[in-house]
């Protein structure tokens, strides 16, 4: 079968630093041309007359995924104030709904997390808890449109408010809305083109949220007064530098209003009294290029009031006295104190470790708890009131552990979430003086028909190390069935991202079973450009370093070959986003060390849409990739590996699926559209596949079961395509 035949081609052609380029796809970014809809029509009707055959077992991995799946679940109940706040899913609906329950004398624990006849009220159906109220449906919201999003969701510290914001496109554009929660209205006032999140003052008269500029850069925060028109609202910071994304939010205490003014490699912070509404915000510490913070504020228990300052230094030869640390060179992140009244005075608290990379901090009356990683594995590190500490710890090799909702400041219990490769998502309460953990709830999965249910020691998980070409140990983390045997005939899928620092840590997938039971090994290679195993690993992997981002991915590939735990033509290679430039690039380095690809609202036209300052993103990119626009330098690096200038047209390609969405704003559909049309007329091998979803954003598809639908296509198709190798 051969590919649809081609729109009519209205090419374009750009000069940059004296390259003339002739892009004779460029016709496919224009949107409102009803050719660009009918070449992406036919591609979806390609892609579905080439993946017919599949049909049963995507129904059939459809329905692994749901029969595993408790569909009537609820989450972890969070105390806060007087209420229980929590999530629940009902079989049948695609969305969630979001609910609380007032605390009782009785309540030992959390609802719902012990036994159903206990004081507590159990609801371990994952039905609704007796006295629950629900605050929000987000089916009713969603109706029966095709996509829906919940953008914001923040109920007042008085708990009588509530802000929440949606999105029926996909477009990441939400519109924000105030409902009253003791009468159930929603006020008349919209605010439409808002983007993620909001923060309430403290007496819950004013909201602040944050709206994007024509390159859907989030640039302003307002100040909306509860009970007047949001034609009224003020805008009470801008930020003009188009590096700087802007967002707002609460310290822990809810003391005080934060804004955050964050590029790529700095960022600066603003405070206000959140008693003060109407005030003015004012400055921790003025930015400084390369030199990040966050800032958190506790209060004590004997009242001592006083900021925590999270601080990481990217600057060469950048002395910050201030802080009472001196860090020359590339840092990893401190974190340190100072007094309300001088923040200037810091103080350390925990100093900077070359093994370590601090992540976070979450402040507490009595004690602090930092988020870290450590040789590439996640923790979490307790620091009391009265100087000791202790590690977080499990025993797994490879895991992932991170901070849940912890929102009562003066808890003694720490929630935090668990999972690892075989171990399926758990959430904990750690008791922050004792050390003792609590397991308040591991998700089900449930048996398939006929079937025994799920038994970790049925697989086995490992922590492996390639290695690249110029020497450096690259981590794999990797989970099989047990006992599967290494002689090269097992199917793998080999994942990958390594880009803007963010660490593809070690987590379960109910839908991963699907492949594991039909003897697939699964893999993520810890490439550089992530932030697995620190800043360095992060800045060797970025700007003139992306390369090695991409050769670290083929050596991974190489590697499982080379031990018997797969063979190249079994091998599927799979990301998405910054994720899908690395199977792009990868690809091209070495078609032969794959046997399939599967490339999600893949970034591969990378050169052209960096050297657009008005799409959306392109300048704050500028500190991750490089500028194009300005540097020729920068230009030849980029177009040496761009995947769509640089396809082998005399190299066979395995199979290639890629899938994208119309309305995403952070990877246009345009990419993976003209980098599929270019490998249609001139790569040899395939076939080339596409898959547009003509209703959806970033994140694919927003219902849960049509999410189910969209990644059992992929395994299918995965499947398939290693079985006929």
């Amino acid at each position: 079968m051969t590919a649809p035949p081609a729109a009519a081609r209205i090419p374009a052609e750009r000069t940059h630093h004296g390259d003339t380029v002739i892009d004779e796809y460029a016709w496919l970014a224009d949107k409102e041309n009803p050719e660009t809809i009918a070449f992406l029509d036919a591609e979806n009707a390609y892609t579905e007359a080439v993946t017919a055959g599949q049909a049963p077992l995507r129904d059939a991995i459809f329905g692994e995924i749901r029969a595993r799946t408790q569909e009537t679940d609820l989450s972890v109940p969070t105390r806060k104030g007087g209420w229980w706040y929590y999530s629940r899913t009902v079989e049948g609906q695609q969305y969630a709904l979001h609910c609380r329950r007032a605390v009782r004398p009785d309540d030992s624990g959390p609802p719902g997390t012990g036994d159903a006849d206990g004081p507590g009220g159990g609801a371990l159906d994952g039905g609704p808890l007796d006295g629950e109220e629900i605050l929000l449906d987000e089916n009713e919201l969603a109706g029966d449109g095709q996509f829906f999003s919940l953008g914001a969701f923040s109920v007042s510290p008085d708990g009588h408010l509530l802000a929440y914001s949606t999105d029926f496109a996909g477009s990441e554009r939400f519109t924000l809305r105030v409902k009253d929660l003791v009468s159930g209205e929603t006020a008349p006032d919209e605010i439409p083109g808002t983007f993620y999140g909001g923060a309430w003052s403290a007496g819950a008269s004013a909201l602040f949220y944050v709206t994007v500029d024509g390159a859907w850069r989030p640039y302003r925060v307002w100040r909306h007064l509860i009970g007047t028109p949001a034609a009224d609202d003020v805008v009470v910071f801008e930020e003009p530098d188009e590096r700087f994304w802007v967002g707002v939010g609460l310290t822990r205490s809810e003391r005080f209003l934060l804004i955050s003014a964050s590029s790529k490699l700095t960022s600066e912070v603003w405070l206000l009294d959140a008693a003060d509404p109407g005030g003015e915000f004012t400055v921790v510490a003025p930015r400084r290029q390369g030199v990040e913070y966050e800032v958190e504020h506790q209060v004590t228990a004997d009242g001592t009031d006083r900021l925590l300052i999270l601080h990481n230094d990217h600057a060469e030869n950048f002395e910050l006295a201030q802080v009472g640390l001196t860090q020359v060179g590339l840092a990893e992140a401190a974190l340190g104190r100072a007094p309300l009244a001088d923040p200037a005075a810091w103080t350390p608290v925990v100093p900077q470790r070359g093994d370590t990379r601090l992540l976070g901090v979450n402040a507490f009356a009595g004690h602090l708890v930092v988020y870290l990683r450590t040789d590439g594995v996640t923790g979490l590190r307790v620091l009391r009131a009265d100087g000791s500490e202790h590690e977080i710890a499990f025993p797994e090799p490879v895991y992932r552990v991170s901070p849940g909702a912890n929102p009562e400041y003066g808890a003694r219990a720490y929630r935090l979430g668990y999972g690892s490769l075989v171990t399926p998502d758990s959430v904990y309460d750690c008791d922050t003086v004792t050390g003792e953990l609590t397991l308040l709830r591991r998700r089900p999965v449930l048996p398939l028909p006929g079937g025994a249910g799920y038994d970790p020691a049925d697989y086995e998980q490992h922590r492996l190390w390639a290695t690249a070409p110029d020497g450096t140990r690259v981590p794999i983390s990797l989970v099989c069935r047990a006992g599967m045997p290494r002689d090269g005939r097992a199917p793998f899928v080999l994942y990958g991202y390594g880009s803007y620092e963010a660490s593809i840590d070690p987590g379960f997938s109910i839908p991963r079973l699907s492949l594991l039971d039909r003897g697939f090994g699964y893999a993520i290679a810890h490439v550089r450009g992530g932030g697995e195993l620190g800043r360095q690993w992060y800045d060797n992997g970025k700007m003139l370093h992306k390369i090695n981002m991409f050769t670290d991915f083929v050596a991974c590939a190489r590697y499982l070959a080379r031990e018997g735990w797969t063979s190249p033509q079994r091998l599927v290679a799979r990301g998405g986003s910054a994720g899908g430039l690395l199977m792009g690039a990868a690809l091209n380095l070495a078609p032969d060390a794959f046997g399939a690809v599967v490339a999600q609202v893949p970034f591969v036209d990378a050169l052209t849409s960096i050297l657009d300052p008005s799409l959306p993103l392109t300048v704050t990119e500028w500190e991750e990739w490089g500028d194009p626009l300005h540097d020729p330098g920068v230009y030849r690096y980029m177009k040496s590996y761009s995947p769509y200038e640089n396809i082998a047209t005399g190299r066979a390609y395995p199979p290639v699926l890629a899938v994208t969405s119309l309305n995403d704003t952070r990877v246009l559909y345009t990419e993976p559209a003209k980098w599929i049309a270019r490998l249609q007329a001139e790569a040899p091998g395939g076939p080339f596949l596409l898959k547009t979803e003509m209703a959806a954003g970033h994140a694919g598809r927003s219902g849960r079961y049509d999410a189910w639908h969209e990644e059992a296509l992929v395994l299918a198709w995965i499947t398939a395509t290693a079985a006929a190798a």
